[in-house]
């Protein structure tokens, strides 16, 4: 038995099990809902506007019943570039100045450097939430039904939907597969080079045996789900179905905007109030 403690890996594009109020939203609704905070960050990624998407997160894991087991583990090198990045944006000062003697040390940088830190840990949660309580197969109708404003134009908003469902449903699958062809090479015995040259030879000839492996699964995995797509009526089956907002995803609607306008008001008058006081 190994000592070193087993990594959890990242579960994505695949839901947890369970039928809760999150689970049973509209796949658009959750899309429009994580198109929306996106702009709103983009625009404005200040401390109240992040603070209130993380509580949104954090009510909705909660309300789905997501367990912890789902967060994969953070490997060490991660906190060490992040520990790495913290001390270099350290060194671009700015206010505020904190002093330590007679030497004043400016936070402006590290707080920039955690500002955008906690952004991404925030839409990466946003998104990992979407993954987690939404079925692959609801994807494709929500998609066709939100794009349909555009056919008028002629734009294939059928195939863009059907592509993009494939494409989600693949992932795991390749993933999965690229999985087993790396435990596969890492079991074959490694053989002792002694120069530095016959080493890369060997590591350059593995690369491309495992890349030539992963292209073969990959063309068998495209041409089995080639075959079971036709069994079930062709790739138009996959965005035909009824797909259309409930009651629940007014609601739901209501719930973000209503929570990101008071983090936007904030953000914009009470805190350059505040700053302007001090």
């Amino acid at each position: 038995m190994s000592a070193r403690k087993q990594r959890r890996q990242v579960v994505l594009l695949r839901p947890v099990p369970g039928r809760t109020v999150i689970h049973d939203l509209w796949a658009g609704a959750k899309l429009l809902i994580v198109a929306g905070i996106g702009v709103l960050l983009t625009f404005y990624p200040g401390w109240v506007p992040i603070a209130a998407v993380a509580i949104l997160v954090a009510v909705a894991a909660r309300m789905a019943h997501i367990p912890r087991g789902v967060l994969p583990t953070i490997p060490r090198w991660l906190w060490f570039l992040l520990a790495l990045g913290a001390l270099t944006a350290t060194f671009a000062g700015g206010s505020p100045v904190i002093a330590l003697g007679s030497v004043e040390i400016g936070l402006g940088g590290l707080l920039n450097f955690l500002r955008i830190t906690a952004l991404s840990i925030v839409l990466l949660g946003l998104g990992a939430m979407v993954s987690w309580t939404t079925n692959v197969a609801e994807i494709a109708p929500a998609v066709a039904a939100l794009g349909r404003p555009l056919r008028p134009l002629r734009i294939p908003v059928d195939d863009w939907a059907v592509a993009v469902s494939l494409a989600l449903r693949a992932f795991p699958m390749l993933i999965d597969e690229f999985s087993v062809l790396y435990a596969a090479r890492r079991l074959r015995p490694q053989d002792v080079d002694v120069h530095r040259r016959a080493r890369g030879r060997r590591w350059a000839a593995e690369l491309i045996d495992l890349l030539a492996a992963a292209i073969t699964v990959a063309l068998r995995r495209a041409d089995e789900m080639g075959d079971a797509i036709t069994a079930r009526g062709g790739a138009g089956q996959i965005s035909a179905a009824p797909s259309r907002p409930a009651r629940r995803d007014w609601v739901a609607f209501a719930v973000v905007i209503v929570v990101c306008a008071v983090a936007l008001a904030v953000e914009l008058t009470v805190l350059p109030t505040s700053a302007a006081r001090s």
